[in-house]
């Protein structure tokens, strides 16, 4: 690999979460927590809580479970449950709202891609006069700007929001080579983490759903990192999966274009799905959309067409999940990572939770 492209990989890992103070605040996108509710404490140490989804062979969403029914595996050794709350779209309580967020990235997706992405959109907003079933909001996300409109349950606000931001055209196209793959991977990470950050402010859990074929990985055998450049990512990594977890935020990656075999290497991305323990085994791949979704408890659709529905396969997940609470075990050093597993006691029901997390001393 060339000079020119081994500074271009530093440069790019220097810039992976730069503050991007040139974007504007995120607005609440939820009315704030009545009195006496309570919100996520941060940094609380050892205490792990984890959002579970519980599905069958049809891939639904099965409400109704006991606490007895679940195993939690840490590293594949049971760990004990300290608590359990069950929730379904009749029992959700005032201190642990649900909401949703749909994001439009005009920064990774391909003018077609964009157009179709707003058509499927505005279907979904629109069906059932508008009505939605959690409170949602919308992002658009643009080179140089990104907006978030309030969260509603009026699908036909969102959807009016979206037909008055028209996405212009990008300045950063997928014919700019390595620089330009690497503004796009700049401004999709500090986005993701600034709205992160902000939606760490808010109580319960968060959908955030991101139409979008996903940042370019930027990894392979032609690409070379420093032992600083691997440093730095790793502790990227290591941070984004901690905002995520404590965030509570469940990530959806959604591709707009669906099985078009244009975009190539749709499934590389599952080459850098298992955690990663140490800053000489990272790449940039580890960083991808569709990893961190996975890594989240989320869900991955790059295989169907039909936008709408693949939004409503998302949003399903809110009709019932469990939440569950352990202490993690002691790690011998900063940064440990620990494999999650939940396991059912039940025939034909599968758990979906976050796949790991990085434990401190």
């Amino acid at each position: 690999m060339g000079g020119t492209a081994r500074l271009s990989m530093a440069l790019f890992c220097c810039f992976l979460f730069p503050g991007f103070a040139q974007q504007g605040a995120f607005p609440s996108p939820v009315a704030p927590p009545a009195e006496g509710a309570t919100v996520l404490a941060r940094g609380d140490g050892r205490r792990i809580s984890l959002d579970v989804v519980v599905t069958d062979k049809s891939g639904k969403p099965v409400p109704g479970l006991q606490q007895q029914d679940f195993t939690l595996l840490d590293d594949k050794q049971p760990q004990t449950i300290l608590s359990f709350r069950a929730t379904d779209e009749t029992s959700q309580a005032a201190d642990s709202p649900l909401q949703a967020i749909l994001l439009v990235d005009a920064v990774n997706t391909s003018f077609h891609g964009v157009g179709y992405e707003r058509l499927q959109l505005d279907k979904f907003l629109r069906q059932d006069g508008g009505k939605l079933s959690i409170p949602t909001s919308l992002v658009i996300l643009t080179d140089t700007t990104q907006g978030q409109s309030a969260a509603t349950l009026d699908g036909n606000v969102l959807a009016d929001s979206l037909d008055s931001n028209q996405s212009g055209l990008r300045t950063i196209g997928r014919s700019q080579g390595f620089y330009g793959a690497a503004d796009r991977i700049q401004i999709s990470l500090g986005t993701l983490e600034k709205l992160v950050s902000h939606l760490a402010t808010q109580p319960g859990r968060k959908l955030l759903i991101w139409l979008s074929p996903g940042w370019p990985l930027l990894s392979g055998p032609q690409v070379e990192l420093s032992v600083k450049n691997r440093e730095w990512l790793f502790q990227s990594v290591v941070s984004l999966s901690k905002e995520l977890r404590e965030a509570r935020v469940t990530l959806y990656s959604v591709d707009p274009l669906g099985m078009d075999d244009s975009l190539g290497r749709r499934f590389y991305y599952e080459s850098f799905l298992k955690g990663v323990g140490s800053a000489n085994k990272v790449q940039n791949g580890n960083l991808a959309l569709q990893v961190l979704a996975a890594q989240s408890g989320g869900q991955v659709l790059n295989s169907n067409n039909d936008i709408a529905k693949l939004i409503a396969t998302c949003l399903a997940d809110a009709q019932a999940f469990y939440t569950l609470s352990f202490d993690s075990p002691p790690a011998d050093h900063a940064n440990e990572y620990h494999s999650l597993q939940v396991t059912i006691d039940k025939p034909g029901l599968t758990a979906r939770t976050r796949t790991g997390y990085y434990a401190q001393r």
